[in-house]
Formats: C-alpha cells, structure tokens, sequence
C-alpha cells in the first residue's frame, strides 16, 4: 500500500513544480496561442460586421429602387391615362368633325335634289305649256278653217280634251 499512498499524497515540490510548469504553459499560450487566435477571431468580427454593413448598404439601396420603381410606375400610369383622355378628346372631337361634315354633305345633296325637283317640274310645266300651246294653235288652225258651229265646237273640245289626255 505503500505504492499507492505515494501516489496520492502530496509532495509539496511536486505541486509548487507543477503550478510553476501550469503557469508558464498558460503565460506561453497565451503570449503565442491565444493572441494569434484572438488576432483571427476579430479579423473575422471585422470580416462579419463589414459583411453586414455591406448587406444593410444593399438593402437600402435596393429599398430605394424599389421606391425609384414604384414611382416611375405610378407616373407611367399617370402619363398613360392621359394619353388615353387625350385620345378620346381628339377621337371624339374628329368624330364630331366628320358628322359635321356628313350633316354639311347631306344638306347640300338634299338642297342640290330641292333644285333639280324644281328646275324639271319647270321643264314639264314648260313642256305642257308648249304642247297646249300647240294644241291650242291646231285647234285654232281648225277652227278658222271651218266654220264652227255648236256641234263641231263640242266636237273640238272633246277632240282637244282627247289629245291633252294622250300627251299626259
């Protein structure tokens, strides 16, 4: 047993020895070790926080052309729905144009037609008047031909009554 008590009492320079060698194995990692890694672990804080600069910088670029977008969109719609109003202004505008037009045309085609109306009915009445007048002038012929007398007067009217109701 004594083996084993020697291994688990304990020898005071052993332990001041051991202290001593835990020291300066911590002050040397610390010195070469943790400096190094602490070195490395804020190169990479500074890489994450300048990633997230970067990310917060893009956001807000991209939130503005968002913006830039939905304003550029919404004077799109402006422009095209006046476009749109001025199309109809000038649709309805020609449109009343060329009503106006056809209303002008169909005036002057029904006075043109009241014209020609006018100007044949003068014609035929100016053609009855010469075929009377020629009746009148053969009915005139005959009489002063003959003699007239109450029986051939009847006989001349039916006759000239007969040739205006062929003429017609």
């Amino acid at each position: 047993m004594e083996g084993f008590q020697a291994l688990v009492t304990i020898v005071p320079w052993n332990f001041v020895a051991q202290i001593a060698n835990l020291l300066i194995t911590m002050l040397l990692v610390k010195k070469f070790l943790f400096q190094r890694v602490q070195k490395i672990l804020d190169q990479r804080q500074a890489l994450c926080n300048a990633q997230l600069e970067e990310a917060a910088s893009a956001r807000e670029k991209a939130e503005q052309a968002q913006a830039q977008y939905e304003e550029a969109l919404a004077q799109a719609k402006a422009e095209a729905g006046e476009i749109v109003k001025a199309a109809d202004r000038t649709a309805a505008a020609h449109s009343e144009e060329i009503l106006e037009d056809a209303r002008r045309q169909a005036q002057a085609m029904l006075a043109k037609a009241e014209a020609d109306i006018a100007q044949q009915r003068k014609k035929a009445v100016n053609e009855v008047k010469d075929e009377l007048g020629g009746i009148a002038v053969d009915i005139a012929s005959k009489v002063v031909e003959r003699e007239v007398r109450p029986e051939d007067h009847a006989k001349l009217i039916d006759e000239f009554i007969q040739n205006v109701g062929d003429a017609s």
